[in-house]
């Protein structure tokens, strides 16, 4: 199969469905491709990328409307147009999420977990902790203990002091002391692995055919490698932002997870470059073109540049 055929049976699948979830698409471009290019741009620009899947016009401006509603975006009025970017809070959830969607899975463990006692809380903030903490990877081992093995903990505080429950929520740290199969037996059944590990099988074999395309082929035009890029890291994030990225202590075997993970860091090192000469030469903001990606986002799966000079070193 080539390049361009499996990439347009991506995006006909997606725009085929019975629910087309174009603001979720549109946080994916804001998160993956705006935010690290200074973060704002021109709604004429969205609109016309989001074309290419599909996604017209009214609906573009119908998501946007509902973001910048749900506190996600902001915009500002220049002369008759239009720009949007990432309101604090936005950029704040954007930065947790980019966190997790573009590092490597955990490869040591201290045996220690963190766990959260909701005891003291008001049934409507236990609610909220509940949901935002399981963005952050925590599972609930009771109504009122959330656990996770390896938390990031600066996130974790940025979600504590932004839902205003740090001077009620006790934090703690514990370990497995007996019974460790039984420990591993509440993990599955605490984040429900068996669904995430189906998640992820399907996420291979969706883009299986677009891998084994390129290395046939490496060649990619810049608009196709950015219809790529976004919707392998829309269907990556989907289940990424779900999986508490557990230690492979606490993992099944053959978990398809970590294949996932490889995929998506191999494709996504063969199509960010090209996609971003697509946003460079078709986006605009109030000044002009996007400024280019900021150093951070090179450090993304492993560090981009650093892969890209393996690459060509093995070749």
């Amino acid at each position: 199969m080539k390049v361009e055929t499996a990439v347009q049976r991506l995006v006909s699948e997606y725009s085929s469905r019975p629910t087309l979830r174009s603001g979720s698409l549109i946080t994916t471009v804001f998160g993956d491709a705006i935010a690290p290019r200074g973060g704002k741009i021109w709604l004429g620009s969205l609109i016309g990328v989001m074309s290419h899947f599909g996604i017209g016009e009214r609906l573009v401006r119908t998501s946007v409307f509902r973001l910048a509603r749900d506190g996600w975006l902001q915009s500002e009025q220049i002369g008759r147009r239009s720009y949007y970017s990432l309101t604090d809070e936005g950029r704040e959830r954007f930065d947790q999420a980019t966190h997790r969607i573009y590092g490597a899975p955990a490869s040591h463990w201290d045996g220690q977990w963190c766990l959260l006692l909701l005891s003291a809380l008001d049934s409507g903030s236990k609610e909220w902790l509940r949901k935002e903490c399981g963005w952050l990877g925590f599972g609930a081992l009771s109504a009122n203990v959330l656990a996770h093995p390896s938390p990031d903990l600066a996130d974790l505080d940025i979600t504590v002091q932004r839902l205003g429950v740090a001077d009620d929520l006790v934090v703690l740290s514990g370990q497995t002391l007996r019974n460790e199969s039984g420990m591993r037996r509440l993990a599955h059944e605490s984040w429900n692995l068996v669904d995430l590990d189906e998640r992820y099988r399907e996420f291979v074999a969706m883009f299986r055919p677009l891998i084994c395309a390129l290395q046939s082929d490496s060649r990619i035009a810049d608009k196709t490698a950015f219809l790529a890029r976004t919707l392998l890291i829309q269907e990556y994030r989907k289940t990424l932002l779900r999986d508490p990225m557990l230690p492979a202590e606490l993992l099944p075997s053959q978990w398809q997870g970590a294949t996932a993970y490889q995929l998506c860091r191999n494709l996504y090192l063969a199509l960010y470059s090209p996609a971003d000469q697509f946003l460079s030469d078709t986006m605009e903001t109030a000044d002009g073109p996007l400024p280019p990606p900021s150093p951070g986002f090179l450090t993304r799966f492993g560090g981009l540049e650093r892969q890209q000079k393996r690459k060509i070193s093995n070749a």
